[in-house]
């Protein structure tokens, strides 16, 4: 499991022309699943994602968890942050998870995390065509895998 994950100073998400989620300051979280991936990604990248210091604390610097400052999240699926551009200029998905894998694991995703932070969490729409805007804040922008936790 991959994510992109974004400070943002306000973000939303708008499907055929109608605004599905939208925050203020938090988080937008780009989420690429993988067949392989399980409920303990899950946990790993959910703790990660709350508790990551990445908001300015009264100094001014980067000390401030998502749980600290009460900010808000927005969860996109993107099969795309699977892509293998390893041979030739097309990239490849072969490595994300098919919907009827990674539509529950993206749905326990968001419940972990909206349990984790105790407030609802915003999301995209899996599968649709989605228009993402947001205002990077810093810019932040940092990317995890759970395959890479050490």
């Amino acid at each position: 499991m991959k994510i992109v994950i974004q400070r943002v100073s306000k973000a939303n998400v708008t499907i055929q022309g109608n605004k599905v989620a939208s925050i203020e300051k938090g988080v937008l979280i780009l989420l690429g699943i993988v067949a392989e991936d399980t409920q303990e990604d899950i946990t790993w990248l959910t703790n990660k994602v709350a508790n990551l210091r990445i908001f300015e604390d009264e100094e001014g610097i980067m000390n401030k968890s998502l749980l600290e400052t009460n900010g808000e999240a927005i969860v996109v699926s993107q099969f795309t942050l699977q892509a293998s551009t390893k041979k030739g200029n097309r990239p490849s998905y072969i490595k994300a998870a098919r919907p009827e894998v990674a539509i529950p694991l993206y749905k326990a995703f968001n419940t972990t995390l909206q349990s984790l932070l105790n407030k609802p969490i915003q999301t995209g729409e899996f599968g649709a065509d989605m228009q993402v805007q947001l205002i990077n804040d810093g810019p932040v922008t940092i990317i995890i895998d759970s395959k890479n936790k050490t």
